[in-house]
């Protein structure tokens, strides 16, 4: 599952404030506070044939967790999106892209923790690469050791640039040759994987984990709301690994790897005791979704 170098990357023009320039010179200070301490914002977008899906909701994400960070001199939101569409103009792109874009607290005069140190506004980051779904059509998960964030440490509601705890989580799943970490919160109940967020079904009823610890992700946000629109019935609520183990379906959403399917967890494999699948159909409904929905560029 190891992402490989594409091709279609080796002459990426970057964004980077206010300047295109080829990957090889893509660079910021070592001032900066994404070196100097992690201290910075991000959001993955996808663009799907001429159309940024869900970039309303990405930039509400990257300014509330902007805003809960108390950065100064944000960036406009007419600037960013003015930064997402002259890179992806730059670089051709109309279809098959993935977007991270990072927002750092900016360069500091000197090295230091103190955000008062930062006097010269935000650093933009705009790094468009053609990127297919990073995940195969099913993939394995291992429950990991390493507790999924709580409100009381890192709020999961701030999308932010130190994933240390998912790092860690993807090495242990390395390490038992499963391709995602399963994450519990503090009392023990499933939060997400390390990267992506997870459901369940059971006898037609999707589930996914209450967004206390999780990510409350976007694609996980239009599953439900997908599920909502047509007649899927859909629960979030404290879920165990058992309730996992057992389920019907499960899948993992993000959008770096969209809608995928869980073969298995620690070595149980996941059985779909009925003829239909419900992941199948609600599969079907979210790449509708990417083909009609979005905004041009």
């Amino acid at each position: 599952m190891l992402q490989q170098f594409n091709q279609a990357n080796k002459d990426l023009k970057v964004y980077i404030d206010g300047e295109l320039v080829h990957r090889d010179e893509a660079k910021i200070s070592v001032f900066d506070s994404a070196v100097q301490g992690g201290d910075a914002v991000w959001e993955g977008v996808r663009v799907y044939n001429g159309r940024i899906f869900s970039l309303d909701a990405h930039l509400d994400r990257l300014f509330d967790s902007a805003h809960a960070m108390l950065f100064e001199g944000v960036p406009s939101r007419e600037e960013v999106s003015t930064a997402i569409f002259k890179t992806l103009r730059a670089n051709g792109m109309r279809d098959g892209v993935h977007i991270r874009l990072t927002l750092t607290r900016g360069l500091k005069i000197t090295s230091g923790m103190d955000p008062r140190l930062n006097q010269a506004g935000c650093t933009l980051i705009v790094l468009a690469e053609y990127k297919p779904p990073v995940y195969p059509p099913s993939i394995t998960l291992a429950t990991s050791s390493v507790r999924r964030n709580s409100p009381m440490s890192i709020d999961s509601k701030i999308h932010h640039c130190n994933l240390i705890n998912n790092i860690l989580a993807k090495i242990e799943a390395n390490n038992t040759g499963a391709d995602a970490g399963l994450m519990l919160d503090k009392d023990g109940y499933v939060s997400e994987a390390n990267g992506v967020n997870v459901f369940t079904i059971r006898r037609g009823v999707v589930y996914t984990p209450h967004a206390d610890y999780c990510l409350p992700g976007i694609t996980r946000a239009t599953v439900l709301q997908l599920c909502a629109n047509n007649g899927i019935p859909a629960l979030e609520k404290r879920l165990s690994l058992t309730e996992f183990y057992t389920a019907d379906e499960v899948f993992t959403t993000g959008t770096m790897g969209e809608l995928t399917r869980v073969e298995s967890i620690d070595s149980r494999k996941i059985v779909n005791k009925h003829k239909s699948s419900v992941l199948d159909r609600i599969n079907g409904l979210f790449g509708e979704l990417t083909r009609t929905q979005g905004v041009e560029f």
